[in-house]
């Protein structure tokens, strides 16, 4: 079997960084982790090529040579995963998919025409499937019916069909599932509340074949909830402390982790003895009573500022979401948001307005209070909400776009990172020194011509700079590369303005029209009662 397997595209998001990527001679942040995975668990007798889209387009070659076609998205990128799929059949391909988005709306990628949906975790819905295929059946549905799988059994994604120079950082997981009860998460629906992990075995040969195939850069840590298992999470630590100083700490790790990390010095310790760099935080919002309400319970129990202060004092430079639009929420929730990101001096902030995502305790209970009026709802930072929320659309719509604007201001993101990189704790792995690339030589140079010499934030840019070469130089190279990040986010920002805006001008000519229709039918039947 000759299987073509398809990432799709993604929009344009924040964390797309285009602009960041240009600079290092990559075009991609993340490599598809999914499709490896899958590659890795069908029979490997089978043989595969892979296309990322956003890397580069399916050959004429490659579609002639595909008998079938696989393919895994998640919400964000359904636009094009739907295009893929009517673009396979039109050529008479045999196609199926996956993932986070055709688990949680099947009937769309139904609808475009697919061969075989196989949903939920692969471990058990792929074996399903080749059972299926190898019986001569044309097509299918394969669920796990809420088993999930025991992870220890996943083997190591086939790390070498990726395009490994056109990514920025590699993608490796440990844990599924997260202990919380967040209401918007869609994380506990897919994955569960209850932490499953790989053995530290497990995760050290996924390292073993990464370092083989030659890799020497960041590597993230997908996990929704990295934490999650802590007791878990820490023999892993103890072993790939080992595993890094063996091989001479040939990668620097990012995660995912909920804030109670701050409460855990033993852990924040031992990921920073790993080389764990950075972490982010879902915080959310600053108001408790919103934290409340949407039962983000963790966020409340401990200060918001001194955890994240903790977390950077330990050595993990903090990168936290934030969403506008909880019910019950007072004006002004985006300007709260702003000052706590400059009270807490975090530099990179995810911001987006809430969505109800298929299945989650939201979507059900805005499903029975009536209130959706989107289907699938979308987590890119450049869509309007897809329920009704308890104060106007509008209001909510341009807080957001003004707050997203503010604080990605050049002069308070330069601020907000000295201030955090002067608290950020030095690494206390020990690292050797190497030489740096041409290729981070010349983005370097980039950065400082764009930012210390053409942009007004020049004098700022350099004071920020010998500070941190003065006060904390053990970091200097790591705050260059945040200060970097905000090519992007300059850009970025007004590409929010304007796509917002377009969508808010469109809802509202809808609002208008439909209380246009309501009033004719109102005035019609008044008219009626007074005729009889």
């Amino acid at each position: 079997m000759r299987v073509l397997l398809v990432y799709p595209l993604f929009p344009k998001t924040f964390w797309s960084y285009e602009k960041i990527l240009e600079l290092v001679d990559r075009k991609v942040l993340l490599p598809p982790l999914g499709l490896v995975t899958v590659a890795a668990i069908l029979p490997q007798e089978w043989e595969f090529k892979l296309v990322d889209r956003n890397i580069r387009q399916i050959t004429e070659a490659e579609w002639e040579w595909a008998e079938l076609v696989i393919l895994s998205a998640m919400i964000v990128q359904k636009e094009d995963l739907l295009n893929i799929i009517r673009e396979a059949k039109r050529r008479g391909k045999s196609v199926a998919c996956g993932g986070p988005y055709p688990t949680s709306v099947p009937e769309e990628p139904q609808a475009a025409g697919i061969d075989y949906l196989i949903l939920d975790e692969g471990e058990i819905t792929l074996p399903m499937f080749v059972e299926a295929v190898q019986k001569g059946e044309k097509s299918g549905i394969y669920r796990s019916d809420g088993v999930k799988p025991d992870v220890t059994t996943t083997p190591v994604p086939r790390f070498d069909l990726l395009e490994l120079d056109a990514y920025d950082s590699m993608s490796i997981q440990f844990s599924r599932g997260c202990p919380f009860q967040c209401e918007f998460c869609d994380i506990i629906v897919l994955y569960g509340r209850k932490p499953r992990t790989k053995t530290p075995q497990q995760l050290l040969a996924e390292l073993d074949c990464l370092y083989n195939l030659g890799w020497r850069r960041g590597v993230f840590m997908v996990d929704d909830n990295f934490i999650g298992n802590k007791r878990n999470v820490k023999l892993l630590l103890a072993e790939l402390k080992i595993w890094q100083e063996e091989h001479k700490f040939p990668f620097n790790f990012n995660t995912e982790a909920s804030i109670d990390l701050a409460q855990d010095q033993e852990l924040m310790d031992m990921m920073v003895a790993c080389n764990f760099n950075a972490v982010f935080l879902g915080i959310e919002t600053p108001d408790e009573e919103s934290l409340q309400m949407t039962k983000k319970f963790q966020n409340t129990r401990n200060s918001l500022i001194d955890s994240v202060q903790l977390i950077a004092k330990s050595g993990l430079r903090v990168m936290a979401g934030f969403i506008i639009g909880f019910d019950g929420e007072k004006p002004g929730a985006g300007q709260r948001i702003v000052k706590f990101a400059e009270a807490a001096a975090i530099p990179s902030t995810t911001f987006g307005m809430l969505q109800a995502l298929p299945h989650t305790a939201l979507s059900h209970r805005l499903e029975k209070e009536g209130r959706l009026r989107g289907k699938s709802g979308n987590l890119n930072q450049t869509t309007l909400m897809n329920f009704i929320p308890t104060r106007p659309l509008e209001d909510i719509a341009r807080e957001y776009v003004e707050a997203f604007c503010e604080v990605y201001d050049a002069e308070k993101y330069l601020d907000r990172t000295y201030r955090h990189f002067l608290m950020l704790g030095a690494p206390t792995a020990n690292i050797p020194a190497r030489v740096p690339s041409w290729i981070d030589l010349r983005a370097l140079l980039i950065v400082v011509w764009r930012q210390g010499i053409k942009r007004k934030t020049r004098w700022k840019f350099w004071h920020h700079l010998f500070g941190i070469l003065k006060h904390n130089p053990a970091v200097w190279d790591h705050y260059l590369t945040v200060c970097a990040h905000n090519e992007h986010f300059l850009e970025y920002r007004q590409i929010v303005r304007d796509e917002i805006e377009t969508q808010l001008a469109e809802f509202l000519a809808d609002e208008a029209q439909l209380a246009q229709q309501k009033a004719t039918i109102t005035a019609i039947e008044e008219k009626q009662v007074q005729a009889v």
